[in-house]
């Protein structure tokens, strides 16, 4: 593993034995279903109780990440997010607090534990989630090319993706355009 996987797994390892629903999303999650890219941070979907959350806070920081406590708690409050820096990898991983609306819940449920590489293994957002994430991130991006492109190539790696689901959620979403435009209709 490299040291940007092994600060994940620090990471998820945490979430795991503090018992925080997540999942990796992001250019991780991309890669996985679709074409891999090199990206320089990760980007995990977290679901804590404040009792967690400060628990997560103190064994980060002893295990030499940096977090700042006011942010993380100012983010759980706000349902925002919040980063934490591997200081050795100076690798960033971003927390989000999973949002309070129907879909955040259902992607987070439909999460899947797959092995990004031998010896890291990661609850991960599932194909037809990443791509609709990904067509959320490319509108609120002003349409960005390379959210458009990483939901290109989940959509042509994973054909038997569930399309209904997809059509169903982009519509409720605002992104059923763009799911349209990348052929998924």
């Amino acid at each position: 593993m490299n040291p940007d996987q092994v600060a994940l797994l620090e990471v998820v390892r945490s979430l795991e034995v503090l018992r925080i629903p997540y999942m990796v999303t992001g250019s991780f999650a991309s890669s996985f279903h679709g074409r891999p890219r090199s990206t320089h941070d990760a980007d995990v979907v977290i679901d804590p109780s404040p009792e967690q959350l400060r628990a997560l806070v103190a064994r980060l920081t002893e295990a030499d990440f940096y977090v700042d406590a006011d942010r993380a708690q100012d983010a759980l409050a706000r349902r925002l997010q919040f980063n934490v820096i591997e200081a050795q990898a100076n690798f960033k991983i971003d927390l989000i607090i999973r949002k309070d609306r129907p879909f955040s819940r259902e992607e987070l449920a439909r999460r899947q534990v797959v092995e990004l590489t031998p010896g890291l293994s990661v609850a991960l957002s599932s194909p037809e989630d990443t791509i609709l994430s990904k067509l959320e991130w490319s509108k609120a991006g002003g349409r960005s090319e390379k959210q458009l492109g990483d939901a290109v190539d989940v959509l042509a790696m994973n054909p038997g993706v569930d399309r209904t689901y997809i059509e169903r959620w982009a519509n409720v979403l605002g992104v059923l355009d763009l799911w349209r435009e990348i052929g998924g209709a």
